[in-house]
């Protein structure tokens, strides 16, 4: 792994759908590396907008879930272009479940830091020239449904997390498969069978 420019933090994608295993593997990679050096952790999914901005808006929901529960130009703008151009501080978004609300927090950095961003859809056109490594893993269909199904019980009971993912989740892999094709623009596939 090599980046382009030194006088930056490297950055890393840890992209793939839904129950494939990415925040396992993450937290695994960042207990390794911060032992000997600096690791900043960003989990995509800490910076999707508030609800009214992505339920109910009259699309369908997996187009809710692909296009709109994050804002994808304004992250470009304040985590992906910041990072790339090697700002010593982002102030990104954090969501907050509770109160449905977004407080801006800033995180330190410095060119010896490791980024890794952690999450789906991280490959999408707006956002895929700023990695300088991108790892994608690929886990079996039966083991992800598996573990969405165990996983997302706050949904409700196993048929309405069917139901959701049926209408919303899935439906946007789909089409990021189709549209992006992750597997492909990825350096490393990682693939897991458990």
């Amino acid at each position: 792994m090599t980046r382009s420019d030194k006088n930056r933090p490297y950055i890393v994608a840890i992209d793939g759908l839904s129950g494939a295993g990415k925040t396992t593997l993450v937290n695994k990679i960042e207990s390794e590396l911060k032992q000997k050096i600096n690791v900043v952790l960003i989990h995509i999914d800490d910076h999707i907008v508030e609800r009214n901005r992505r339920y109910d808006t009259g699309y369908e929901e997996w187009y809710e879930y692909y296009y709109l529960q994050w804002n994808v130009q304004y992250l470009k703008e304040v985590l992906f272009e910041k990072l790339y151009n090697n700002s010593k501080i982002l102030s990104l978004p954090f969501y907050d479940k509770t109160r449905d609300t977004t407080n801006h927090r800033s995180i330190s950095l410095s060119p010896q830091t490791i980024v890794i961003i952690e999450g789906i859809f991280l490959q999408r056109k707006e956002w895929k020239t700023f990695y300088d490594y991108t790892i994608f893993i690929d886990c079996p269909r039966e083991v992800r449904y598996t573990r969405v199904l165990e996983r997302d019980k706050y949904i409700g009971d196993e048929q309405a997390i069917l139901n959701k993912y049926n209408r919303r989740y899935w439906p946007g892999e789909v089409h990021y498969i189709e549209t992006e094709n992750p597997m492909k623009l990825a350096d490393t596939i990682y693939h897991t069978i458990y």
